[in-house]
């Protein structure tokens, strides 16, 4: 059953996140529309969720979605101009609200489960920042992304890290300098999505990925995702070296005996994390 989430602390009285926890795979469901914008409230909000799951054995996976026809427009420009006032004309909130996104953005790189963005319709700006973020992207054939902070004179610079780690260099560039919105089939070639599919299929192909991944040792996951974002920023010969070692610190746990020896005696492996 899904759990709506509200945290009247952060001023907000509405369910700005509905969760659900099913067979490993936790849900997690921006429902503040028509916009989703990535307010204070809901980014502490996501914090709060992703903290909880780090820890929690019974989260394998973890899907972010959305209602609406916008998945997220990315910071709340009415909140953050409405600081304009403040005596430092903004400065201390414009301040807090970028790092607290930044934060969510290196919370799912760190967490040690895989993180699904599940995408319908725009993701723009820090939304498009938080399907770059996660570790994978399957949205539907409608869906549309863009980089636009160049149109309002205000440049798209911290979504500007996720995106430029996930699409190439140039075609980032591309969406970053003309603030341009690109379709699906764009962003699929750009290496924003990994899959698009029909709006009408979109959560049984999502639900599948993420069973898929949930049925995998936990702990060998924790090992891969860690792995996999350190190895990225060192050079080649380094990153051979580092990658080496976690396979040796990996063949010494127990799930990767009891893998090795499930395959060899074709039975299915039963999962310790350990």
């Amino acid at each position: 059953m899904a759990e709506i989430v509200s945290f009247p602390d952060a001023g907000r009285a509405d369910a700005l996140l509905v969760r659900s926890l099913r067979d490993g795979v936790l849900r997690l469901v921006l429902n503040s529309p028509p916009a989703n914008a990535l307010s204070i409230a809901l980014l502490e909000a996501l914090m709060a969720e992703f903290d909880k799951a780090g820890s929690d054995a019974d989260v394998r996976v973890v899907v972010i979605a959305s209602t609406g026809n916008v998945f997220s427009a990315g910071h709340d420009l009415k909140e953050l101009t409405a600081h304009r006032a403040d005596q430092d004309r903004g400065a201390g909130f414009f301040e807090t609200a970028f790092r607290l996104c930044a934060d969510l953005m290196l919370k799912i790189a760190h967490l040690p489960k895989p993180v699904i963005a599940e995408v319908d319709g725009l993701a723009t700006a820090a939304g498009c920042q938080l399907v770059a973020s996660c570790d994978l992207a399957i949205c539907t054939d409608t869906s549309t992304f863009c980089t636009p902070g160049v149109n309002i004179g205000l440049f798209c610079s911290t979504p500007m890290v996720a995106v430029t780690r996930a699409a190439h260099r140039k075609q980032a560039m591309e969406m970053l300098l003309t603030g341009e919105t690109i379709d699906a089939s764009t962003a699929k070639d750009f290496g924003l999505v990994n899959r698009i599919v029909p709006k009408q299929y979109l959560a049984q192909v999502v639900a599948k990925y993420a069973g898929v991944i949930a049925s995998k040792s936990p702990l060998t996951l924790k090992i891969g995702k860690e792995a996999f974002y350190r190895q990225l920023g060192l050079p080649v010969e380094a990153a051979y070296d580092y990658a080496a070692k976690v396979m040796v610190d990996n063949m010494l746990t127990q799930d990767a005996e009891e893998g090795i020896g499930a395959f060899l005696n074709k039975r299915t492996p039963e999962w310790t994390g350990e």
